[in-house]
């Protein structure tokens, strides 16, 4: 949470405490994705007097602030910048930096903006893999730190704030889903959410309020989450889950920072592997849970085998051209209504469930044979969690993992667990979750002879058709996929979406193409209306 909207919030005024008044002196690089300024009270560029440094990194996997008491500069691969704001642009006399008038925060958003004379602005921009340092002069960006980023050129100073309706008015109309007013909550906060969610949804807006109140007074908490040094707002429910608590957000900034990139190779290495693992439990979990749900569907549903009993008992008492027939249910010693196709004679009707009842029965048999395979899994994948956690020996660590490939994501994990998946006809379709995802199925889970689909023209899923060798895709699967194509993609809510089908062989992936996008050499079309699973 040390880039949250909350910490934000209150870093704003711990911080503009320290710097107002003071000049921005320097500002250098050492490192591609960290930067350093240095704050002071000083007329001209070689002596400062009590200098305030502010390091920021801005890696796409970690970004954040620190505020170190000193930073040496190395002699070599370090480079100014930001010349206009450091006065370093005027060569041969000492001109004093712009000083700063303010440090602000915005209104649900994670940026911190430090404000300067002649109405200069630096935005510390915290926006996922996205993080940027962007300068401005008024509302407009006239310099960025990662330049590769260039739709921060497009940020407008004045729109950053994000008001939100937060009432429960709003709630109610989002369906009960806290997440859609307080999309600032984050991962830790959305945990200690569920964790609290009772039935009653008052109750749930009542949690959700005292969140909101502790989030806006907090103290600053050092835990653990996801195997990870973590700085929360809340008070965790194991008190023995704190490795420290500040009331001062400065002080509890820096702490993290230098608990997080302190963090020991063994410990790094070990919370990959944890967080892999319970990655892939909560998968294997969630398998097993939505296919004991399709068990229970299939056995509780009419029982299409005793149907076509009943009615091969019945032909001669069922009409012609009939679309539904009341006989006697015999095994259930009552009436019994049952759907016909009125273009099939009775026996033709019967024919039809007894095939219904056939395919159930091959559903139910591989439903139970994953079940089965799942539940295995999920075993070898306590056991490997628990062994992991015992290790405290770094040549140990690497030697396990190595043996039982934890890391192999691809020698680890079926596509099942990997993609969405949904059969038919006992076809296996697969379905991308996104863009990297996309690419892993295209690039790596398919082969040439498979079915290609996608819906034209917009951002959605890959998916498949597996091939099954000697046999034609039937033309009632490729609709299924198309409908499944479409649903996963940004024409859902279309009443009809063209979606590209093609075999794999003509689908590639040049080099420098954005993840997610492909090249389609032949295609066909097929229009169809976007159904989910």
């Amino acid at each position: 949470m040390h880039t949250n909207y909350y910490f934000l919030r209150q870093l704003a005024p711990a911080l503009q405490t320290q710097l107002v008044g003071l000049k921005l002196m320097e500002c250098f690089s050492q490192d591609r994705d960290e930067l350093v300024m240095v704050f002071a009270q000083a007329r001209g560029k070689l002596n400062y007097y009590r200098p305030f440094y502010l390091k920021a990194t801005l890696r796409p996997d970690f970004s954040g602030l620190f505020f170190p008491e000193q930073v040496q500069r190395a002699r070599t691969n370090s480079v100014d910048l930001f010349d206009e704001l450091t006065g370093m642009a005027e060569r041969g006399e000492e001109v004093d930096g712009k000083v700063v008038t303010g440090v602000r925060s915005f209104l649900n958003e994670r940026c911190l903006a430090i404000e300067l004379e002649d109405g200069f602005s630096i935005l510390f921009k915290f926006f996922g893999n996205r993080p940027n340092l962007a300068i401005f002069q008024g509302d407009k960006v006239i310099d960025l730190f990662n330049s590769k980023l260039v739709e921060d050129n497009n940020l407008v100073l004045s729109h950053l704030d994000r008001p939100i309706d937060q009432s429960w008015e709003a709630y109610v109309q989002a369906g009960y889903d806290h997440r859609k007013l307080f999309p600032t909550f984050g991962k830790v906060v959305n945990a200690h959410v569920q964790a609290h969610l009772g039935k009653d949804e008052a109750e749930r807006w009542g949690l959700i309020q005292r969140t909101v109140q502790q989030l806006e007074q907090p103290r600053y908490y050092l835990v653990r989450f996801e195997h990870k040094p973590t700085l929360s707002l809340l008070l965790p429910d194991d008190p023995a889950a704190i490795s420290q608590e500040f009331d001062n957000p400065l002080e509890a900034t820096n702490r993290f920072y230098s608990t997080f990139m302190g963090r020991n190779t063994l410990d790094r290495e070990k919370g990959e592997a944890l967080r892999l693992l319970e990655k892939r439990l909560k998968r294997t979990q969630a398998y097993i849970d939505t296919n004991m749900d399709r068990l229970v569907g299939l056995d509780e549903a009419g029982k299409n085998e005793q149907i076509a009993n009943i009615l091969m008992a019945n032909l001669h008492q069922i009409p012609e051209r009939a679309d539904k027939v009341e006989l006697y249910d015999f095994y259930r010693d009552q009436p019994i209504v049952i759907k016909l196709k009125p273009d099939l004679n009775p026996q033709k009707n019967a024919e039809s469930y007894y095939r219904k009842a056939k395919n159930e029965k091959i559903e139910l048999e591989k439903i139970q044979e994953g079940i089965e395979r799942r539940e295995q899994e999920l075993a070898e994948i306590q056991e490997q969690i628990a062994a992991l956690q015992a290790i405290e020996n770094l040549r140990e660590l690497r030697k396990y993992l190595k043996n039982t490939k934890i890391l192999n994501e691809k020698a680890a994990t079926a596509p099942n667990q990997l993609f969405k998946l949904v059969e038919v006809e006992n076809f296996v379709i697969l379905i991308g979750r996104n863009a990297k995802n996309n690419d892993l199925l295209t690039q790596q889970y398919s082969f040439k002879e498979d079915l290609w689909l996608h819906a034209r023209d917009v951002s959605g899923s890959h998916v498949l058709i597996k091939y099954q060798a000697g046999k034609k895709f039937p033309k009632t699967v490729i609709e299924r996929a198309a409908q499944l194509a479409a649903w996963y993609s940004k024409r859902r809510t279309d009443t009809l979406c063209p979606v590209i089908v093609t075999p794999k062989k003509f689908v590639r992936k040049p080099k420098g193409l954005a993840e997610g996008q492909v090249v389609v050499d032949k295609e066909e079309v097929v229009l169809v209306e976007p159904k989910g699973e």
